[in-house]
C-alpha cells in the first residue's frame, strides 16, 4: 500500500488523510495543502533524521525546519535530548515518526538498565557483520519484541501519541527479525530500502531487499522512492531524483547534522532544486 492514492487525474489525497483526526495533523495542517500541489503528480518528502539524539542534532534540524527545507522529522527516544526534542515537536507542530534506535546506546540517563543490555545484545548481533540484518535470530527474539516495544512506548509517552510512521537507526527497522518478526503495527508507515542507484552492486543484498520490499508493500504504506541527501556529485544524481518527484512520491533523507548537508539544507539551494515539485510532510494523522 503506497502513500499516495493516484486517479487518471493525478494523485488524490493521501490515504492516511482521509479519516482525519481531532489530534495531532488534520486535514486543515500540513496536508490540508494537497490543493496546492494538485498540478503536479509527485511529491518530494524531506525527512531528517536523528530527531533528539542530542542537543546539537535537534537544533540543526530545528533550523532547517524553520527554514522550511525539512517537512519531516524522524525522532529517538531514550537519548539524552529525546525529551527536549519532543516537546519542541510538540509546541511546534512538527510532523514526527518513531526513529527506531537498536544499534546506538542509548543514553538518556533514565533509560532503563534491562533495555540498556537487551539493546547490547541486538547490536552485537546486527553489526557483527554486514548480512546480519538479512538473518533471522529466534534466541534474540524477544529482546528484539521487548527494546521495540518498549521504544513505541516511550515515544508514545513523550509525544502524547503513538507513531504513525516508522524508519529506523542504520535502517535496522528493516532488520529480519523486526520485520518478519511482525513488531511493527501493520498499516502504518514504513521507510522502505534505499532505491537502486546507478554505482551500486545490486547482487549484493538484492535478493533480501526484493522480499523485504514486497512485504512492506503488502503490510505497510511506502513511498515510490527513497534517496540520501548526498552524495551531492554528480549533479545528475540530484536532477534525477528530483525530476522523479515530479511525477512520484520521493522520500529525501537527510542528516542535518552533517556539516555538508546542513549548508546545503539552509543556503536557499534545496529551493532551487526542488522548484518544479513541492517539499511536503508526511502525514502523522490518521
Amino acid at each position: 500500500m503506497r502513500i499516495v492514492e493516484r486517479t487518471e487525474d493525478g494523485p488524490s489525497l493521501p490515504a492516511t488523510l482521509k479519516s482525519g483526526s481531532e489530534k495531532g495533523l488534520s486535514l486543515t495542517g500540513w496536508f490540508g495543502r494537497w490543493s496546492a500541489y494538485r498540478p503536479h503528480t509527485g511529491l518530494l518528502i524531506v525527512n531528517a533524521d536523528d530527531w533528539g539524539h542530542d542537543a546539537h542534532t535537534t537544533g540543526r534540524i530545528l533550523d532547517c525546519t524553520l527554514r522550511g527545507t525539512i517537512s519531516s522529522v524522524s525522532a529517538m527516544v531514550f537519548m539524552e535530548d529525546s525529551e527536549r526534542a519532543a516537546a519542541i515537536a510538540r509546541e511546534r507542530g512538527l510532523v514526527t515518526g518513531l526513529h527506531l534506535n537498536l544499534t546506538t546506546p542509548f543514553s538518556a540517563p533514565s533509560c532503563p538498565l534491562k533495555l540498556k543490555e537487551h539493546q547490547q545484545k541486538l547490536s552485537n548481533f546486527l553489526r557483527r557483520h554486514f548480512f546480519a540484518r538479512a538473518v533471522y535470530h529466534p534466541r534474540l527474539g524477544r529482546s528484539f519484541e521487548y527494546v521495540v516495544k518498549a521504544q513505541i512506548e516511550e515515544y508514545s509517552r513523550i509525544y502524547g501519541t503513538g507513531p504513525e510512521r516508522f524508519d529506523g537507526h542504520h535502517h535496522m527497522h528493516l532488520c529480519a527479525n523486526v520485520l518478519f518478526g511482525g513488531l511493527l503495527p501493520a498499516g502504518k508507515i514504513v521507510r522502505r530500502h534505499f532505491s537502486w542507484e546507478s554505482r551500486e552492486k545490486r547482487l549484493r543484498n538484492g535478493l533480501f531487499r526484493k522480499i523485504t520490499d514486497a512485504l512492506l508493500a503488502r503490510r505497510y504504506c511506502i513511498v515510490d522512492f527513497l534517496f540520501s541527501l548526498s552524495p551531492f556529485e554528480p549533479p545528475a544524481r540530484l536532477q534525477r531524483i528530483f525530476s522523479l518527484a515530479s511525477q512520484f512520491v520521493v522520500e529525501l533523507e537527510t542528516h542535518p547534522v552533517n556539516p555538508a548537508e546542513y549548508q546545503f539544507l539552509t543556503d536557499g539551494e534545496i529551493f532551487r532544486w526542488a522548484e518544479p515539485c513541492p517539499i511536503a510532510p508526511f502525514c502523522a494523522a490518521r
